[in-house]
């Protein structure tokens, strides 16, 4: 196991030339956000604009809603009516994405991408639940990401999340295995595996992330990792370390640990990305 720090990382982001544009920096759409459950979708796609995502699409269910008044620089779609994206790109299933029929659909549309796909959330309980699901995941041709916290890890794996915590190691090196996926196994000390990769364990982070959006947020990070150039791999631990120390500057700044809030995160995670 080798454990996650600043003069560890695999992977670092390329200066950008003065000669650029946005679409240089790649696509990042996020589906999700079904009625109630909005804020989830909005707050991973504001991650990946924060983060350096070129162009970044929320596709939510909820079809009251085509703006972010916070962040007009998003593009607000109904999933169905997102354009093809750009690449290189990501694509994000399962914040606030529910388990009703539509979810369901939207899901299955989003496995069948050539390009890398993270599973979080909502997307996680469908594909536990569902053996089509989860074949659909097991046979794509392109990178996947699967981001469960302990529970979502358990039903995945037919365990209790107490059992999952007890072996962490061997729970998300039984996902990798199993999904042919990155696995991120979020909790204290997240966990990140490869399937023909080592185990990484972040060392960065505090209890200000046990709050609503967190997961949310993190998934737009290695996103919008991804979908500027950085391997998958490398991405997930880059992310889940860029995610970890943006929350202890945030306390730092007196933000927190009590009352941290996920958006909080965003302003740190960029300036960090900028200076790491």
């Amino acid at each position: 196991m080798r454990d996650i720090r600043l003069n560890t990382l695999p992977a670092r982001l390329s200066p950008r030339p003065l000669d650029c544009n946005k679409g240089d920096f790649g696509s990042v759409a996020v589906i999700g956000g079904a009625p109630g459950m909005v804020g989830a979708a909005l707050l991973a796609a504001r991650a990946a604009l924060f983060c350096g995502a070129g162009r970044v699409y929320a596709g939510v269910l909820d079809e009251r809603i085509g703006l972010d008044p916070a962040t007009p620089e998003l593009m607000v779609a109904h999933p169905a009516a997102l354009p093809p994206l750009a690449q290189p790109a990501c694509l994000v299933a399962g914040p606030g994405l529910g388990q009703a029929a539509a979810a369901r659909g939207a899901l299955a549309a989003s496995l069948n991408v050539e390009y890398p796909l993270l599973l979080d959330a909502d997307a996680l309980n469908l594909i536990a639940a569902d053996p089509a699901l989860r074949e659909q995941v097991r046979a794509r041709g392109a990178a996947t990401v699967l981001t469960p916290h302990p529970g979502e890890a358990g039903r995945l794996l037919g365990l209790s999340s107490a059992e999952v915590q007890r072996d962490r190691p061997g729970s998300v090196r039984r996902l990798s295995e199993i999904f042919h996926a990155v696995v991120v196994l979020k909790g204290a000390g997240t966990l990140a595996k490869a399937p023909e990769g080592e185990v990484w364990r972040n060392t960065s982070g505090n209890p200000g992330l046990a709050a609503p959006g967190m997961g949310d947020v993190l998934a737009g990070i290695i996103a919008a990792l991804i979908a500027q150039g950085m391997a998958v791999e490398a991405a997930a631990v880059y992310g889940v370390w860029l995610h970890g120390v943006a929350a202890d500057l945030a306390v730092k700044a007196g933000l927190g640990p009590r009352g941290l809030t996920a958006s909080e995160l965003l302003p740190h995670a960029r300036r960090l990305l900028n200076s790491a």
